[in-house]
């Protein structure tokens, strides 16, 4: 195995082995569960806030799992007064109700999704988000384009979790939200972390119907939507290798080596 990112029982990652210019691709193998897995990234970005500040350089960390049934709230939808009705209504179809600290409203996601979360040393890391932003959505529609799913970037009027940067399909009825993204800035970091729909858009077009009716919010069930209804066909692994080669090409544009780590 190359020298990288290695998760072990209690998700400490150790840093010593990579040098700066590697980019390392760590692929989760199990979900440790929603709420562990989201307390993972926030626990990896409180280390990264402590390398910088430190004047360490450490390799970017890019960890791709499938997730388990989860609805993941935005904090401002926590203080809305359906707030309780919403966390009810995710509980009784199955899904677990998870709070994340970075921004967007309630989006959700199960396994026929992919949730990559990307943490960065960077000195200025605000005052990139939006440049992150679209970085990152072009990249996505790149990995979409390698399994021949045309997507694009923008945002669909009534979708969930709204965002400028949406990734999005054009599925025979209407337009479907592919990816959101959401990200976190310390002070010399960024968690940029992206959910991705591939495959079963059915269950979290019914969860989310819910949600959004208890939070008395607007939102065009339509908009709910995965890629295999912008391609007959397309699968959770097949866009897995996408994204490999998606961010192997993007590492190489900046001069790094993709490292990659199975866990």
């Amino acid at each position: 195995m190359a020298p990288g990112l290695i998760l072990p029982e209690d998700g400490a990652v150790g840093f010593e082995a990579c040098p700066a210019e590697v980019l390392r691709w760590c692929r989760q193998q199990t979900s440790r569960g929603a709420a562990q897995d989201l307390d993972w990234a926030m626990d990896r970005l409180h280390e990264f806030r402590a390398h910088a500040a430190a004047g360490e350089h450490h390799a970017d960390v890019l960890r791709v799992y499938v997730p388990e049934p989860t609805v993941a709230f935005g904090q401002r939808d926590t203080r809305l007064p359906g707030y309780e009705r919403a966390v009810d209504a995710v509980r009784a179809q199955g899904f677990t109700p998870v709070t994340r600290r970075a921004g967007g409203r309630a989006a959700a996601y199960h396994h026929g999704c992919v949730v990559v979360d990307h943490l960065a040393l960077e000195p200025d890391a605000a005052i990139a988000q939006q440049q992150r932003f679209a970085q990152f959505a072009d990249l996505f529609v790149d990995a979409f384009a390698r399994m021949d799913v045309p997507a694009s970037v923008g945002q669909i009027p009534g979708e969930y979790c709204p965002g400028e940067f949406s990734v999005q399909g054009a599925a025979p009825q209407f337009p479907v939200k592919l990816a959101g993204s959401a990200q976190r800035v310390v002070k010399g970091a960024w968690l940029f972390s992206t959910h991705v729909v591939v495959q079963d858009a059915l269950p979290l077009r019914a969860v989310l119907t819910d949600v959004y009716r208890a939070l008395e919010m607007p939102m065009d069930p339509r908009t709910v939507g995965a890629a295999d209804q912008v391609r007959a066909g397309a699968e959770v692994e097949t866009f897995i290798e996408a994204l490999h080669g998606a961010y192997t090409a993007w590492a190489m544009e900046r001069g790094r080596v993709l490292v990659e780590e199975h866990v």
